[in-house]
């Protein structure tokens, strides 16, 4: 019997030391309550209502308001606050795209916003308070640049970096902080996420099992991939999946309402267009001979051939290379610089956008040789046609002007970017851009 209990507890040793380890417990970095409670939509929704109901509405009529406020300011504070909604809303979408992290935007949209809602009561004939209406508008204002600041100071993502392969590529950019890892343990470590380049060959089992930890304890482990796109706007072409030509695919939905949204925009623009197209076709017919319009055969939606209007900026009698040399050109005209360099140049493709061969936003057409040439050396290029083409886009905005194949592979990243992520709000965040890029002159050619 003792021989046998002897045995017993032998093996009971031997089981618990051959018995596998439970994997370690990590903690995923979380906002602390204040921060949650400050960064979110509702809080920051009612906070800036009641900031202007105390500033705008109080100071005039009493804590009682809503028994002695007349009706044509009951009609402004109403409008006011739903636009305080919609600001908020739309400023909260527009900044998570790349690029978009600038304060600059908080005065546009605030404006662009309170302009619709001045029109809106124009058009449906109600009275409306001046005064009302200039407060409410300088308290969204203001408080939108301190909501912004706020999450500045505290919408700060920290991520963990598995140190092979791209991860190494990583600095720290705005709203975000990486960090290498030393060995493969988070002990005492708190992190929003990890990030490997799951392709490394250089990635180990040990390594491979801690990102397997990281998972069980509910901390997100992200391929580089994602994060760069998430942070360049571009997406590499170089390894597309089936998974990711999948996503690749623009919203049906949305397709059909951008068109709505182009046709309704394009008949809205040409009379208030007219008397520049007109002043310009003058100038371009006086200064130089030959046709007001170039006209070219360029690659359009799903692969069909269309013919782009645009103001002629260069002599016709002069010889020169096929791509614009830059501003020096001297095929281009004086007329022609001044066009080119706010765009005007590209206005008569509105009548494209009417037709329905082009809209206002998405990868701009390129000619059928050219297209031709980039198929033949960049991959995926024939894709960007699975959109309509536009006046302006992300590539536009992103990068300017680019001729060469490599330059045309960074501007292919950006379209791909704009397919996958096609939706209203990219499009506003572009329009905002343009309009950007029409005062200073980026990207001119």
């Amino acid at each position: 019997m003792e021989n046998i209990k002897l045995n017993q507890n032998l093996l009971r040793k031997k089981f618990v030391n051959n018995t596998i380890q439970h994997p370690p417990t990590y903690t995923r970095r979380h906002s602390r309550i204040h921060e949650r409670l400050l960064l979110s939509f509702l809080f920051q929704l009612i906070a800036g209502i009641t900031l202007f109901i105390c500033i705008a509405i109080i100071p005039v009529w009493g804590i009682r308001f809503w028994e002695k406020i007349d009706q044509n300011s009951r009609n402004t504070a109403i409008g006011a606050i739903i636009v305080f909604g919609v600001v908020s809303f739309a400023l909260r979408k527009l900044l998570r795209y790349p690029g978009a992290q600038s304060v600059a935007y908080v005065f546009p949209v605030t404006t662009f916003a309170y302009g619709i809602l001045i029109i809106i009561f124009f058009m449906v004939r109600l009275m409306y308070s001046n005064y009302v209406m200039f407060v409410a508008y300088t308290t969204t204002l203001g408080w939108c640049y301190v909501g912004y600041f706020i999450g500045n100071r505290y919408r700060l993502t920290r991520y963990a970096l598995v140190p092979f392969g791209e991860a190494l590529e990583f600095t720290s950019a705005h709203g975000a902080l990486f960090s290498l890892l030393q060995k493969p343990d988070l002990t005492n470590q708190r992190f929003n996420a990890v990030i490997a380049d799951l392709r490394s060959k250089d990635l180990t089992p040990e390594w491979q099992k801690f990102l397997a930890h990281c998972t069980l304890s509910r901390i997100p482990v992200y391929h580089t991939k994602q994060v760069k796109e998430s942070l360049t706007g571009r997406i590499k072409i170089d390894h597309l999946s089936e998974n990711e030509f999948g996503a690749l695919l623009p919203s049906p939905f949305y397709e059909k309402l951008k068109r709505l949204i182009d046709l309704f925009s394009a008949i809205f623009f040409i009379p208030i267009f007219f008397p520049l197209l007109v002043t310009v076709a003058i100038l371009i017919k006086l200064e130089s001979k030959g046709p007001i319009f170039f006209l070219q055969r360029r690659m359009g939606f799903r692969g069909r051939p269309f013919t782009m209007y645009k103001f002629r900026s260069m002599y016709i009698d002069k010889q020169g290379k096929g791509f614009t040399q830059g501003e020096d050109d001297p095929r281009i005209t004086r007329i022609g610089k001044f066009i080119r360099k706010f765009r005007i140049d590209e206005l008569p493709q509105i009548f494209n956008i009417l037709l329905g061969q082009m809209s206002f936003i998405g990868p701009r057409p390129e000619s059928l040789e050219l297209s031709m040439w980039y198929e033949m050396d960049v991959p995926f290029f024939s894709y960007r046609h699975v959109v309509r083409p536009g006046i302006s886009g992300w590539a536009q905005v992103e990068q300017g002007y680019a001729a060469e194949v490599d330059g045309m592979k960074v501007k292919l990243e950006y379209d791909f970017y704009y397919i996958k992520h096609f939706s209203f709000w990219l499009d506003i965040l572009i329009t905002f851009k343009t309009i950007k890029t029409i005062l200073t002159g980026f990207g001119a050619r």
